[in-house]
């Protein structure tokens, strides 16, 4: 009797575990469905944002060669397509009423203001003479608006495959012993990393701000991943070095400029203004990465499953990220015009950075940087675009050359298009922040890469 007792007591604990919701829950997230979608969309995403491939003797991820293709095929339809884009941007801020709630985002609409006006005359081809320049208006609307017009709403569409099936869960669980002890972000800020350098920045702080919304980061840890992790890609680069003249050194050009840009993250995080950033998160409820212990590809894979049962329908995610996509392109293209603009006219026509150059001077004299004043200068105007920098240093020493091409990426924001990116996005962080933080970058990137070159160069 007693075995049979204890028989019957196995067979309810059998029952009990088969009824058991929780575990008919936990089984059903590794169905063929969630494993399909998982393994299908999150592999269309990860081959648009970061595999390259050659197409006419270009060789550049695919979203790239996609967005180029689009660009060639709609011919002058894309220019009237940004147009539009910059005077929705514009319009925006006073249909929501939010153009006069602080001083910041007064001033920042004045500038659409100003970038719609000038959008419009390059445009058309009706400016002043000194805005058409081959440099000034047609720069701006050809290399920068268009592009990232186009780039960043069509993005959004793989974007969706990239993160919403779980791919940022895998990751993030098996990356989370590397990035929080260096950098102090969860494991899943890995592909804002990635995403940025193999792709844009512009799609980098899109999916920043989306993983914020939903709860994922903190507002410190958003704040490190848009001012750390968003620098310009490595087809960027390309133009950089080439521009420079640094095509025969590539390969040391590229690594370093990688090593130095991340080593320059991980030592700001522990500085302030970032160290003293709250750790609240957008929603009240926040969802932070939990830590793992035990086999960690398992709970990765679970982590991803359970994303993938619970994602929304293809096309509504699409439609939520395109409509993302195009309220940051709306946000940032009519900034970007007028700010970038302003900054060109400051470096071409006054000598305000002739006299900014004098905070770097002291440091690349010490430094003993070749031509240290014009480094000091490009330095300065760094703040206001990545790019103008080379054109300052063109008739420089190589090792020159190659401290300021290495400066313009580690040093990440700019005016002329990262910081309005990260002001049109949720993630709270002050223009004096960001001030403080390229300040801190521009310094600690001189510090490191000055000896580097002078010893390999």
């Amino acid at each position: 009797m007693e075995e049979v007792g204890k028989l019957s007591e196995l067979q309810d604990s059998v029952n009990i575990q088969q009824n058991d919701p929780a575990k008919e829950l936990d089984q059903s997230y590794y169905s063929f469905q969630n494993i399909s979608k998982f393994l299908l969309l999150s592999l269309i995403g990860v081959f648009m944002f970061f595999v390259p491939i050659e197409i006419n003797g270009k060789s550049s991820i695919p979203l790239d060669h996609f967005v180029t293709w689009v660009r060639g095929s709609v011919g002058i339809g894309a220019d009237l397509y940004v147009m539009i884009l910059v005077i929705l941007g514009t319009i925006h801020p006073f249909y929501k009423k939010t153009w006069n709630k602080n001083s910041v985002e007064f001033v920042i609409s004045i500038f659409k203001i100003l970038g719609a006006i000038a959008t419009f005359l390059v445009l058309f081809e009706i400016g002043p003479a000194w805005l058409m320049a081959e440099e000034m208006g047609p720069y701006w609307l050809n290399l920068l608006l268009i592009p990232i017009g186009l780039l960043v709403p069509i993005g959004a569409v793989f974007l969706a495959m990239l993160v919403g099936y779980g791919l940022l869960e895998f990751i993030g669980v098996l990356m989370q012993p590397i990035m929080r002890p260096i950098w102090k972000t969860p494991g899943r800020s890995a592909i804002d990393a990635v995403a940025s350098f193999v792709g844009s920045y512009s799609i980098g702080l899109l999916i920043t701000n989306r993983v914020y919304k939903e709860g994922k980061y903190t507002q410190r840890e958003a704040a490190i991943i848009a001012t750390g992790f968003s620098t310009v890609s490595a087809t960027f680069m390309i133009v950089v070095a080439k521009t420079l003249d640094l095509m025969h050194i590539w390969n040391y050009y590229f690594w370093l400029t990688l090593i130095v840009t991340f080593a320059v993250t991980a030592i700001t995080v522990r500085m302030r203004p970032i160290s003293k950033m709250s750790d609240d998160y957008y929603i009240s409820e926040g969802v932070p990465e939990e830590v793992i212990e035990g086999n960690r590809l398992k709970f990765a894979w679970k982590q991803a499953m359970q994303t993938a049962q619970h994602a929304p329908k293809l096309g509504k995610n699409i439609l939520d990220n395109v409509k993302d996509g195009l309220l940051m392109a709306m946000a940032i293209l009519p900034t970007i015009m007028s700010v970038g603009l302003l900054g060109l006219i400051l470096v071409n026509h006054t000598p305000v950075f002739d006299y900014l150059g004098y905070l770097f001077y002291p440091l690349t004299a010490l430094l003993q940087v070749p031509e240290p004043f014009l480094a000091a200068k490009a330095a300065a105007i760094n703040l206001v675009d990545m790019f103008v920098p080379s054109l300052v240093v063109l008739e420089t020493s190589l090792e020159t050359r190659f401290i300021i091409g290495s400066l313009s990426i580690s040093a990440i924001l700019f005016f002329s298009s990262l910081i309005p990116c990260i002001l049109s996005t949720e993630i709270p962080i002050k223009i004096s922040h960001m001030i403080a933080i390229w300040f801190l970058r521009t310094v600690l990137t001189l510090i490191i890469m000055t000896p580097i070159a002078l010893l390999i160069l």
